[in-house]
């Protein structure tokens, strides 16, 4: 039986805590490289939270209609067929969930590296991993708690920050009125790049579609975290990208990875470097645990359609996937230990926005199978906010295909690879 125990707070939370990642403070180095106009940057972000806001959109009616957790892999077994959600659930559950949650880890021990040297990044990114596997497998109530703590603690830093970058001693001027020099940039091939990687940090706006099942109120709750998340995520992205321009000029940022340390020592001095690493280490906290905590119900759902997987559908007397938590952990520390688990995630992001994009084009089909009734929730801005999100993911898996064709090569065999496993596996007892 599901236990209904999770609200607003709790799911808005694992929104903001899956998107906020350090993405948001290494990549802009990059992106200044050819996009020189304050107002061209700051576009590039705030059109990367619209199109992550229409995807919010359309998962928020979709998941209104279809009342179980499991994100993708319930979403597109009943839009098209049981093979493709298998595909969508198995891909969410190692390249989704496990390698990103130990990715997170790692970046987590590179960064208390850093201020305690000599530490294993590897056993420290796997006791953090199995130290959120023990809470979140031991009580709903207290994962939740933690979770929503931590989330708390990330957003907050992140707001100190940005007040404490408006004081720095020698700011930057950001010019925010838009020029025919960033019209220019807007429409130039390193912008359409740029958007490709900003695209990549709102990764994870659709996390808490992973647990409507266990949700109080699925149908009022679910839409507002989608929405409250995502939208918050932008407005953090769009003001910490203005700090960064504010406090370190564009000259120094070019080609820089380590954007945030740049901006801390602008902001704290010498010691600015330790602190942005303490802050983004507290950061991840939430990132992993959210993570830990989502891909466990994809195994669940999953083990509960097919027998050949039934171990991972067994729960606790709490209601808790247990099997599902040590199959995600294992899977996790076996990335953390192995030097491939990059060339994984390389290999799927062409895969992960097709899911992501067919499911998104299932509103349509959704719309010809089910009658919505006059209270249920419909896609703000329908049928424009599919559209362009669709028409965004269209043209960023093009030019993935194009620029990377071995990697986008690789994607399209593991997708064949887990229909036919799908089938081979569906009727095993």
């Amino acid at each position: 039986m599901v236990t209904k125990n999770l609200g607003i707070l709790t799911a808005s939370s694992l929104v903001i805590s899956s998107m906020i990642g350090t993405g948001v403070f290494t990549s802009l180095g990059f992106q200044v490289v050819d996009i020189k106009s304050g107002f061209a940057i700051l576009f590039l972000w705030f059109i990367g939270g619209v199109v992550a806001f229409c995807g919010a959109a359309c998962y928020a009616e979709l998941g209104s209609v279809y009342k179980r957790s499991g994100g993708e892999y319930n979403l597109l077994r009943e839009l098209y067929h049981p093979a493709l959600g298998f595909v969508g659930g198995w891909v969410s559950i190692t390249v989704g969930f496990a390698a990103p949650a130990s990715l997170a880890a790692i970046a987590l021990a590179s960064y208390l590296g850093t201020i305690i040297p000599g530490l294993s990044e590897n056993h420290v990114a796997a006791v953090t991993i199995l130290l959120f596997g023990v809470v979140h497998a031991q009580s709903l109530q207290l994962g939740s708690r933690i979770q929503n703590i931590t989330s708390l603690l990330k957003v907050g830093l992140i707001l100190i920050f940005i007040l404490l970058g408006f004081g720095v001693s020698i700011p930057q001027e950001v010019i925010l009125t838009p020029s025919t020099k960033s019209w220019t940039e807007i429409t130039s091939p390193p912008f359409a790049v740029a958007l490709i990687y900003v695209s990549y940090a709102y990764t994870g706006w659709n996390s808490s579609v992973y647990i409507i099942g266990e949700m109080k109120e699925p149908k009022r709750d679910l839409p507002k975290s989608l929405f409250l998340g995502t939208l918050l995520v932008m407005i953090l992205y769009v003001l910490l990208n203005y700090i960064f321009l504010y406090t370190v000029p564009i000259s120094k940022l070019a080609g820089e990875l380590e954007v945030g340390f740049l901006s801390g020592q602008a902001i704290f001095g010498e010691l600015g470097g330790m602190i942005i690493a303490i802050a983004i280490s507290v950061l991840l906290l939430s990132t992993v645990s959210a993570y830990v905590f989502l891909g466990p119900r994809v195994s669940k759902e999953l083990g509960e359609d097919m027998a050949a997987f039934r171990l991972l559908a067994k729960t606790n007397t709490k209601g808790i996937p247990i099997n599902a938590y040590v199959f995600s952990t294992l899977l996790s520390l076996v990335f953390i230990y192995t030097s491939t688990f990059e060339q994984v995630l390389l290999y799927t992001s062409f895969l992960l926005i097709f899911i992501t994009t067919i499911t998104v084009a299932g509103i349509f089909v959704m719309r010809f199978k089910v009658k919505i009734q006059s209270d249920g929730y419909k896609a703000w801005g329908y049928p424009f906010t599919p559209v362009i999100f669709i028409i965004v993911s269209l043209w960023t898996l093009i030019f993935v295909a194009v620029q990377q064709p071995f990697e986008s090569g690789v994607s399209i065999g593991i997708f064949l690879l887990g229909i036919v496993l799908y089938f081979v596996t569906r009727d095993k007892a």
